[in-house]
């Protein structure tokens, strides 16, 4: 009984460390796949589409006339939107875009899970979470795995003395004496 609950209490850490992203990351593909599903078949409203300029500067670029269907998605604001359509006019890149609700539903549960699960303060008003970090209860994982490692170096650049600096006559007698200094022409191979 004791290695049941061991084992699910691993379970549930390993679940807390990477298995939420995971499940995150899973969900977002898979509505990403349904959205561009529904968008090669034209089952969208027009009307939400929005219009993105974007400013070309390729010396060589085709004008068209019309849109074409285009695949891709960006996050402005904080809103995820999906390409929808493309062209080219006028030395501009125009996207009709579509706000992408589902993922965007998906982002936010997943940053109140992180808040909650790490106890991250959610409310201004509250001081509950830095006092914990204050008392180090409140510790994570996060300050461990961080994605930024300060590093110290301690270098140090020395000057060179001026003695080094000084031409020494002394390194021409390491030459050995077959070496003719005048310049010749070089003998010929035959």
């Amino acid at each position: 009984m004791k290695k049941i609950a061991s084992i699910l209490l691993l379970m549930l850490l390993f679940f807390n460390w990477y298995g939420y992203r995971l499940l995150s990351d899973f969900l977002q593909e898979r509505s990403d796949n349904r959205l561009e599903a529904k968008l090669d078949q034209n089952l969208y409203d027009e009307q939400q589409l929005i219009e993105l300029r974007i400013p070309i500067t390729l010396p060589y670029h085709t004008e068209t006339k019309e849109f074409e269907r285009y695949n891709g998605q960006i996050e402005l604001n904080g809103v995820h939107y999906q390409y929808v359509k493309r062209k080219i006019e006028n030395g501009e890149l125009v996207l009709l875009c579509l706000p992408n609700q589902e993922k965007q539903q998906l982002a936010n549960a997943r940053d109140q899970f992180f808040k909650l699960v790490n106890d991250i303060d959610q409310t201004p008003g509250t001081k509950e979470g830095a006092q914990k970090s204050e008392k180090g209860e409140g510790f994570s994982f996060k300050k461990l795995l961080s994605e930024y490692q300060q590093e110290t170096n301690q270098w140090q650049l020395s000057l060179i003395s001026n003695s080094s600096l000084l031409y020494n006559e002394s390194s021409k007698n390491f030459l050995p004496g077959c070496f003719v200094l005048c310049p010749e022409q070089p003998p010929e191979l035959s």
